[in-house]
């Protein structure tokens, strides 16, 4: 092909290969003749021959084998990158070959290819990144490929990135439920994750919320494993603190309540009584207080000055709805307490101005507080950093509504897995989330 092979070699950029012959063809594989030797269909696709340069290397252990062929195959099509919004094919007619070093008869390496697959490393590479961000059916639409080879891409490539990842010591638990939302179809209506706090990491997935899930996980740690563990944090769901309290191996480690759900509690407790209130409610309070839901949830300090002047106005009218957004934000800041003292100074407060009785929705609350109350102190204590468990849940909505459900909640755990551990935020994110599921580079495939 003289100069014109030399351009699309370079361009190839397969090392000990070079292109020998190029031709368009259409989708039904027939050859297409350049109209004045240029213009071709949009929907044309290159077909690149490939020849080898220098000897063949074993494919199973990469020794240069000289002299003739075991066998010699047939040409065979690998799917590459499009070049110029044409899609291209590569063709080329491995050889089998007899390794004196091995003893196999191995097909040759190839520079361009893993063994058994019909796409090129980097367009595999491409497939993984784009799926990562897409659902796979517009990743399998864009490069005209099948939905099973998008996934095998995918899966691939989350696979040698997890071979990459060191072995961590589990020392901070954060388990947590997810409802899988009305529309599924599946037996259990909720999913358990655990997750590791330390990096915010998902662990494991489990069917059900009840204390024979999380069991099933803790019954697959060793007895070092359940000893590095340093503590749990968990919602107020009782059945996880039974599961973690009926193993003895743990009996060391403290349970320790996540502050969103604590709050999240309160704030189920000021909308009931809120519901009470505007229930028998005069025609002035109602005119005020008409769309004061989300309002009298949000924090004080996040309030706009428009809207603390309806707060203000609104609980001139109510006191008991004032006192009671009173004690939920002196449960905010005794949450963000410094120590275990403050702490426990705080919310004894609090469950000072919470024990009437004659309050039916803050009493609840009041008793919620109370048998949960050495798990929220040890957030003082030990401080964790419970704000990734919900972080995760975030990740776990944004792959669902991508995707538009999954039925395979391993698979779906790898991807949360990557997804949690590489997110795109600075220039040090990007370069790492590009650099995944790309499989290290052959140096001398011939």
């Amino acid at each position: 092909m003289g100069q014109r092979g030399k351009f699309l070699t370079q361009i190839a950029g397969f090392r000990g290969f070079k292109v020998k012959d190029a031709h368009w063809e259409n989708a039904n594989g027939e050859p297409i003749t350049a109209v004045a030797g240029y213009d071709v269909p949009a929907d044309a696709i290159l077909v690149l021959t490939m020849a080898r340069r220098w000897a063949a290397r074993c494919g199973h252990c990469m020794a240069i084998v000289s002299g003739a062929p075991h066998e010699r195959g047939d040409a065979r099509r690998w799917d590459d990158l499009p070049w110029a919004g044409h899609r291209t094919k590569l063709e080329y007619a491995p050889e089998r070959l007899d390794c004196l070093r091995c003893g196999a008869h191995a097909i040759e390496l190839l520079a361009w290819a893993e063994p058994k697959q019909r796409q090129t490393r980097r367009l595999q590479q491409h497939l993984a990144l784009d799926a990562f961000s897409m659902p796979l059916s517009h990743v399998a639409t864009k490069y005209a490929l099948s939905w099973h080879t998008i996934r095998r891409a995918e899966v691939n490539a989350i696979t040698r990135w997890e071979q990459t990842r060191p072995v961590t010591m589990l020392r901070m638990v954060g388990v947590d439920e997810k409802w899988l939302g009305r529309r599924h179809k599946l037996q259990h209506k909720f999913v358990t994750i655990v997750s590791n706090l330390e990096n915010g990491e998902p662990l494991w997935i489990g069917h059900g919320r009840g204390a024979a899930t999380l069991s099933q996980w803790l019954a697959t740690l060793t007895a070092e494993q359940k000893a590095a563990i340093t503590l749990f944090a968990t919602d107020m769901h009782a059945p996880f603190a039974a599961a973690i309290r009926a193993d003895p191996a743990l009996a060391h480690a403290p349970v320790v309540h996540d502050p969103f759900h604590v709050i999240k509690r309160a704030g189920e407790a000021v909308s009931e009584l809120r519901r009470q209130i505007f229930f028998r409610a005069s025609d002035e309070l109602r005119e005020v207080g008409r769309g004061t839901r989300w309002l009298v949830l949000r924090a004080w300090k996040r309030t706009s000055d428009e809207d603390k002047q309806r707060l203000r106005k609104l609980f001139s009218l109510n006191g008991k709805l004032a006192r009671a957004y009173q004690v939920v934000e002196e449960l905010r800041e005794a949450l963000k307490a410094p120590d275990k003292e403050s702490m426990e100074h705080g919310l004894r407060h609090v469950l000072y101005r919470t024990e009437k009785r004659t309050n039916k929705p803050m009493r609840k609350l009041h008793d919620s507080l109370r048998s949960h109350f050495d798990s929220i102190v040890a957030l003082g204590e030990h401080h964790p950093p419970t704000g990734r468990i919900e972080a995760l849940n975030g990740n776990w909505e944004t792959l669902v509504r991508r995707a538009r459900g999954y039925r395979d909640h391993n698979y779906l755990l790898r991807k949360l897995r990557f997804t949690t551990a590489n997110p795109v935020r600075n220039a040090r994110g990007v370069q790492r989330f590009l650099a995944l599921g790309l499989p290290a580079p052959v140096q001398e495939a011939a």
